[in-house]
């Protein structure tokens, strides 16, 4: 039998478009919007053909990749991936700290990670005040960087012109370090930058995906800083510090300076400049307010007024003059000079009229001792300028007698080089008074101390300190005999050179001693003749402004006087021509404060 199988034709009610014989009558619009006139083509094979060309392409480009990365430059790959977990990141080096003699902290590091009451203690302990130990709690935890240790001073006043500051490394605003480095901004930081700074070390770090910490490590250690001790006492650089601050406001100084130095090794037991900054404040450099009140003070606390402050001599150069005329043999010390408190010089070119250069008052014969005691003016035009029977070194011989006690000159390769200084000559005055010739009065000016002199007070410490050792000018040193001993020759430190005064006779050196002691104990000194130790010392008031209506006040000298230890320079500057007290004060309170706190220093 056979089968066939059956088909039945299943119709559909619905009539599809393309079954539809279309023309223009029945589709009048033709509007082609609404698919009318449009007829459905199938993709043709050639097309379908081209996109698997495409995709074929493309899997073997991404074989070929995939390939690359896997197979041949896998190592490569793993290695980099390897590295991005590791970061790397500096270690900052502590910076050596700074201290006094004694090996009171003056300026250390913080560790921000680290409780504030640590550091407080830590101050506390180090022999810091209490102000200074809230300096420390305030450092450790106002940062948030705990990548450096911020740096902290004392606060005792007078300390900070002569430490300086420091600028921390700064980050850019991705958080990465462009200034890696602390960097001295004035002072000791700045001097001996080299020696603190230390050497940053490398550390790498091992982070997961998500940045978390793994491991740590140290690729290469940081290598801390030097720590250095200064020469100088704290204590006594403090308190000298307030007696100068006091008698500026007592008697209107704007300003000061004062160096007491050992007269044999050079090293400075104190460096006060009048007024200064606050070290804090000025390496934090957050308070602007308090900073822009330092820019725009007159009185310039920015200044290093030791060093780089010129002024005026007055006075205090007449003792150097005196060991001059006598080393020239233009003087006898037992001669006399009459002075009636005033020298006349007859005009040459208008007979019958006169120059007249003023003593300070009526000092009648003197002999060069009580010259030098009593400051007598006169006296000294005349052993300076020269008058009718009386020679004179003449303007040369002041000139080479200036610069032989270190007049005119910086302080080579010193923490202490400063300003040069000027020694008023015929070739100053036709450099800066064009047309203007040098004349006599220029020399008797110049005898005294005025006209163009221009000294620093470390110039004038290391002189005085020459008449008083026998005529060795030491070089100051900032650094205690300790420092130079460890690091002499390392990171630009080296020991000063010291020089001779050439001829000296020291019977005439004596002459001049014996007249710096007359003052103290007769003369313009009294001030200084004190029970507890024998000062020999000289004073000075230069006249300064237009119309000479300042004054700047000087005291200098030596102790104790049998056996000289320590040279001193006080200076008081700008004040009122009718102050009261002077440097001689300020002097005075410092030996009353050392005679019950440091009489080591005094005997």
């Amino acid at each position: 039998m056979i089968f066939r199988k059956s088909r039945k034709i299943r119709r559909s009610a619905e009539i599809a478009p393309d079954e539809i014989f279309l023309d223009s009558s029945n589709l009048p619009e033709f509007d082609k919007d609404q698919f009318e006139g449009q007829i459905e083509k199938p993709i043709s094979r050639k097309a379908i053909a081209v996109a698997a060309v495409c995709f074929a392409v493309v899997a073997v480009l991404f074989l070929y990749k995939i390939s690359m990365l896997e197979i041949f430059e896998g190592t490569k790959y793993r290695d980099i991936s390897e590295n991005n977990r590791l970061h790397h990141s500096l270690v900052f080096a502590e910076r050596g700290a700074i201290t006094d003699r004694n090996g009171k902290l003056l300026a250390w590091n913080t560790i921000p990670s680290v409780a504030a009451a640590s550091a407080a203690a830590a101050a506390s302990s180090s022999g810091t005040s209490t102000s200074a130990s809230t300096a420390a709690s305030k450092a450790a935890t106002s940062t948030n960087d705990s990548a450096f240790a911020p740096r902290v001073y004392t606060d005792l006043p007078g300390i900070y012109n002569l430490l300086g500051y420091v600028k921390y490394p700064k980050k850019d605003k991705f958080g990465f370090y462009y200034d890696t480095e602390y960097k001295g901004g004035d002072g000791a930081e700045q001097y001996f930058d080299a020696a603190l700074s230390g050497q940053n070390g490398l550390k790498i770090n091992e982070t997961d995906a998500v940045g978390k910490t793994l491991s740590e490590s140290t690729v290469r250690p940081s290598i801390k800083g030097e720590n250095i001790a200064l020469s100088i006492d704290a204590d006594a650089q403090s308190a000298l510090y307030k007696y100068m601050r006091d008698i500026s406001a007592q008697s209107g100084f704007q300003g000061g300076a004062a160096v007491i130095m050992d007269i044999s090794s050079g090293e400075v037991l104190a460096s006060v400049s009048y007024p200064e900054y606050d070290s804090n404040v000025m390496t934090w450099g957050k308070d602007v307010e308090k900073i822009n009140s330092y820019l725009n003070n007159k009185n310039n606390p920015f200044l290093d007024r030791v060093a780089s402050g010129l002024y005026t001599p007055g006075s205090i150069i007449k003792p150097f003059f005196a060991f001059a005329a006598l080393t020239e043999g233009i003087i006898s010390p037992e001669k006399q000079i009459e002075s009636t408190g005033e020298l006349k010089v007859p005009n040459p070119f208008k007979p019958g009229e006169f120059s007249i250069f003023k003593d300070w008052r009526v000092n009648g014969w003197t002999d060069m001792r009580h010259a030098i005691a009593v400051s007598s003016d006169v006296y000294f035009y005349e052993i300076g300028g020269g008058v009718p029977g009386q020679k004179g070194l003449g303007v040369d011989n002041i000139d080479k007698y200036a610069r032989v006690f270190g007049f005119g000159d910086s302080i080579k390769n010193s923490f202490f080089s400063g300003k040069k200084g000027i020694i008023p000559t015929p070739e100053w005055k036709e450099e800066n008074f064009k047309g203007d010739i040098w004349r006599i009065g220029d020399t008797y000016n110049t005898a005294i101390g005025q006209y163009g002199f221009q000294v620093t007070p470390i110039q004038v410490v290391r002189a005085v300190a020459a008449l008083a050792n026998g005529g060795t000018l030491v070089s100051p040193s900032i650094l205690s005999e300790k420092t130079l001993a460890e690091l002499d020759g390392k990171d630009g430190i080296a020991r000063g050179f010291s020089r001779l005064v050439p001829n000296v006779d020291h019977a005439k050196l004596d002459v001049v001693k014996e007249g710096m002691r007359l003052a103290v104990t007769e003369g313009t000194m009294t001030g200084l003749n004190v029970p507890y130790v024998k000062v020999a010392g000289k004073t000075g008031t230069a006249q300064v402004g237009v119309a000479n209506q300042f004054i700047n006040s000087w005291a200098v000298g030596f102790f104790p006087y049998e056996k000289p230890k320590y040279a001193f320079t006080v200076m008081m500057e700008r004040g009122p021509s009718t102050a009261m007290y002077g440097a001689s004060a300020a002097m005075r309170n410092w030996l009353d404060w050392a005679s019950i706190n440091k009489p080591e220093y005094l005997q």
